[in-house]
Parts: structure tokens; sequence; C-alpha cells
């Protein structure tokens, strides 16, 4: 969830932070007080199109920053963190963007940069901001049969999952057996270039490594007289009489008659003789490097043409010698196949008719535990509408399947032959419509709620947030949808803005949010509320400005009512 929220010089927020607890918090406050911001900044946190619009007035740039707490390591965004490089300790998630004025971004994730995109792609798997107007994921139909996957669980992701298996390597076998149904001027222009790029591979005899060796013995050549020096100095300086090694064997010999005489002294004498010897050993290499050292030109020229192939063929197959070895093994046994392409086509015929009778088999079974699960889904989504007083509407996870075609192969998709949109019929009499058709504000908001009490315990979503989702409704389904917003709260964290005192006295956390003027300049900040101020707060909701006794009494029941319902709900 998201536990702590920081906010610099964003819109009309100069410096904002606050701590966010789990359950259920909502915001209130007057009208253009800063709710919305507050989301907009949540929103830009976690991927959103920023603008240098949003950085308030007179400053250079905006600070937005997040810290989640995430200790389910089966997390979606463990493994997206982990394909990222990015490194996740004590389940703790930092999310940062700062805007600047020239409209760039600079965003982080837990201290690495990344682009926006990269942020995007973590923060989805993070927080879902559902607003009145947005184009959210559910009313997406190009996902629908993924919720529905995810509704279905593992029993659904273990039969698609046998279905990719084999899906693999039919498209495997097309894409082979398309390659090879290119006309026959293609081929043979494609069988000679490879030709060639294969002998040229070939007569370089490449070993791995060789230009790292060639490389270092070139070095070696080309400072031939400053090794030549340094070794002649060291040797002279170490070997013949008066030099390094004489006076060390001097030093020996006392130390040894020394040590004859006091046994305190062999502990001495010891090191001295191994570095001798040691040292008498290192002048006989020095003295065989010498011998061996020589100033090759012809070598040289060698080497330098034999890097200069080996660096033209890095620039044609790859940049190690490595790579231009796999890639030669690669085109080898391309060659094999574009010459004996009959033979080859028969046998990815056979294959693929084999293998897609199989994943047709698959496919149904698919298709089948699909449906299945879309009659449960249906059960609970006409559950979840009659409990928020829409117990006429009608709504259907319509399937369009695809004819499955052994002359076409475009009838078969990597998810199965299955394409699926929720429809819905909000009154009697009239048809289904897909759900991104539907326009009324306070029906769509009930639905969406509705879809979002059973969806988000399937989607690993840990932070839910709900934008002024209550517009355009009251009385008793004002009190249904802050029911089901609770119930929603209560497997994930959300946050949500609201005008309803209903949701509000469902709060666990409630949150004011006022707009401040000092020194001539707008400020929002944030309080949260106790049971006297939550009081308060709720009452004006109720009336509007004037807060009577009367309205804090029908506030106080409205708290004490919704603590009975928090109660039944099981918490």
């Amino acid at each position: 969830m998201l536990t702590e929220l920081s906010i610099r010089n964003f819109a009309i927020i100069e410096a904002l932070s606050v701590s966010l607890e789990k359950g259920l918090t909502v915001l209130t406050g007057e009208t253009g007080a800063g709710k919305s911001i507050i989301i907009d900044a949540i929103h830009l946190l976690v991927g959103g199109r920023g603008s240098a619009e949003f950085i308030r007035h007179g400053e250079k740039k905006a600070e937005i920053e997040g810290l989640f707490q995430i200790d389910d390591e089966l997390h979606p965004v463990y493994q997206k963190a982990s394909e990222l490089g990015i490194e996740i300790s004590d389940g703790m998630i930092v999310l940062r963007r700062d805007m600047s004025t020239n409209g760039k971004s600079v965003c982080r994730v837990n201290g690495k940069l990344v682009t926006i995109a990269l942020l995007r792609e973590i923060g989805r798997t993070l927080i879902d901001i559902h607003g009145q107007h947005e184009h959210q994921e559910l009313m997406d139909e190009r996902l629908h049969l993924q919720l529905l996957d995810q509704f279905g669980g593992e029993r659904i992701a273990k039969a698609l999952g046998e279905y990719q298996k084999l899906y693999k390597e039919y498209d495997h076998a097309m894409k082979q057996l398309q390659k090879l149904g290119q006309n026959e001027q293609q081929m043979v222009h494609r069988l000679d270039l490879i030709q060639f790029q294969f002998d040229e591979i070939q007569r370089a005899n490449l070993k791995l490594n060789e230009d790292e060796e060639l490389s270092e013995e070139r070095k070696k050549i080309n400072n031939f007289e400053k090794i030549h020096e340094a070794l002649q100095t060291s040797y002279l300086a170490l070997s013949g009489e008066q030099r390094g090694l004489d006076w060390l064997s001097v030093a020996m010999n006392n130390l040894e008659e020394a040590a004859d005489l006091d046994e305190t002294v062999k502990t001495i004498t010891e090191p001295v003789s191994n570095s001798y010897y040691v040292l008498e050993d290192a002048i006989s290499s020095i003295r065989e490097q010498l011998d061996a050292l020589e100033y090759d030109s012809e070598r040289l020229d060698f080497i330098e043409s034999r890097l200069n192939e080996i660096n033209q063929l890095k620039r044609k197959y790859g940049g190690t010698i490595e790579e231009i070895v796999v890639y030669g093994a690669a085109i080898e046994e391309e060659i094999e196949t574009l010459l004996n392409r009959e033979t080859h086509i028969t046998k990815l015929e056979s294959q693929i008719k084999s293998v897609k009778a199989d994943l047709l088999l698959e496919a149904k079974n698919v298709s089948e535990l699909r449906e299945k699960y879309a009659r449960q889904l249906t059960k609970k989504i006409q559950q979840e509408l009659k409990e928020l007083h829409m117990q006429k509407t009608v709504f259907e996870a319509h399937f369009h399947h695809t004819a499955f075609s052994f002359s076409d192969s475009s009838t078969i998709g990597r998810n199965g032959l299955d394409e699926m949109e929720f429809y819905i019929s909000t009154n009697p009499g009239e048809p289904l419509k897909p759900l991104s058709k539907i326009a009324s504000g306070g029906e769509l908001s009930r639905i969406m709620l509705a879809l979002k009490s059973i969806f988000s315990k399937h989607q690993g979503i840990t932070s839910i947030i709900f934008d002024e989702v209550d517009t355009g409704v009251s009385g008793r389904v004002a009190q249904s949808i802050a029911e089901k917003i609770y119930k929603v709260a209560i497997d994930s964290q959300v946050l949500c803005i609201s005008h309803l005192p209903q949701v509000a006295a469902m709060a666990d956390t409630h949150l004011y949010i006022a707009k401040n003027i000092k020194a001539g300049r707008t400020n929002t900040s944030v309080h949260p509320l106790k049971y006297p101020d939550k009081v308060k707060e709720i009452g004006r909701m109720i009336s509007g400005v004037e807060i009577t006794d009367l309205t804090k009494q029908h506030a106080e029941e409205l708290l004490q009512q919704t603590e009975k319902i928090k109660q039944i709900a099981g918490v």
C-alpha cells in the first residue's frame, strides 16, 4: 500500500506530506481546496502524463514522492522490478518524479533512474485510479478476457498455459514455413548471400579470445624498448658483485653464523634465507625474459593484418568473436534448410497439422472453462448490482468465438479462440450494449464499483483510488455505494474523494483538505480528523455551510450506524 506521500510546488500545493493507512481513507473538503490535485499528483507519480502547468507559479520544479510497502513477494511489482534490475529491500518501493518548467521529467524507482514508460509499468501494478469520466481498465474491452481469466484463477491459468505451450510450437513452425514459402528467386538470393557469409567466416578460422591475445602481443612488441630497458635495469640491480643478491647473500651468511650461537636469531634467518632463494629464481626468470625478448616487425605486421580482418568480420556479423561464430553456426543451419527446402516444407506442414489438432483440443478446453467462469462471474456481478439498487440491470459476458480453420492460420491467437466483452442493459426492455457505451454518470459509478468489488481481489493492485465516483447519486444508493467502497477497502487500501456524508462516515481515516491564503499565496493543507472534528465535517456535508446541533446529531447517528455496518462486514 501507499504509506507516505510527499508533494512540493505542485499546483496550489507548496509543501505537503501525509501518512496513509490501511483500509478506507476518505478525503473531503470544500470545492477547490485541492482534493483532486492530490490525486493528480499520485497519477503523475505512477507515470501519468504531466505538464509544466502543474508546477507552482514562481517555482522551477515540482517534486512528488511516494513510499509503498509491499510485503507479498509474489506481488507482480517484484517480477517487474526484477526485469528492470531494480532491487526491493524490506518490501519498500519509493517512486519519485521531478518535473521542471522546461517540460522534462526525471523519474526514479528506489533511486534508479527510469523512463516515464517504465515508471508507468511499475505504477500500474501498485495503484488503480478510477475517476468519474476517465477511461479506466475495466472500461477497456480489450482487457475483459484477461479479467475473466484472472477471475477463473488457477484452473484457467493452467489450461491456458498448456494451450500456449502448443501455440508457441505452432507459431514457430508457421514462421519457418512462411520463410520457406517465399518465391524461388528470393530463396536463391538469400542462399547466395548467406553462403558467401559462411565461407568468409570459415576462411577466417577464428579462435575464441584470439583478438584479445593478439592485442596483448601487439602491445608487447610496440613497447619492446621500454620492456627491455626495464628488465635490463632490474637484472643489473639484482645480479652481480656488490648488487642486490650479493648483499642479501652476505646478510644470510652472517645471520646463519649468528644463529649457531644464538637460538633466537633463527626466527630472523629463515625469512631472509627464503627471500634469497626467491630472489635468485626471480633473477633467473628475468634473464630468460631478456634472452627471449626480440623485436619482430614481420610478426607485428601479421598481428595488425589479422586484427583488421577480425574487426571487419565484427562489423558484419557480431561485436565479438563468439557472436561471429554463433552467427556462422546459425546460417550454416539455414543453408542446409534452403538446400533441402522441399523436404523441410513437407516436414513442417506435417508438424503444423499435428500441432493444430492438439491446439484445437486445448483451445476448446480453455473456452469451456471460460464460459463456466463467465456464468459464475455474471451471477456475482448481478448480486453486486442488486446490492447497489440496480436489480433490473442485466449483465453478460458476451463471447465471440473464432471459427477454427485448418486453412486459415489467422484464426488462431496466443490467448485461444475467444474474444469476450462485457455487455450490459440498465433498463428493462433495452438491448444489451457494450459496457464501454454506458453513459449515465450515476449508473456508470455503480457498475464500475460492482466490477471493482469483484476484480480487486484478483488484480493484485495494492491501492485503489476513487475520485468522486459517487457523483450523481443520493439517498439509499449513496449508502449502498458507501458500503460497497468499504468492502473493497477490506482487501485493498482505498483512497476516496467524496462529497457524500455516507461515504465519509465509513472512513477508517478521514482527511480534511483545506485551502489557506498566506502572504497573498494560496496553499493546500491536509488535516487528519479525530471524532469531534469528523462529526463537524460530516455535519457540514449534510447541511452545507451552517452546522447546527441537529446536523451534528444526524452526523453522530450516521457514524454510529456505520460502526454497526462495519461489524457486520466482519471487521
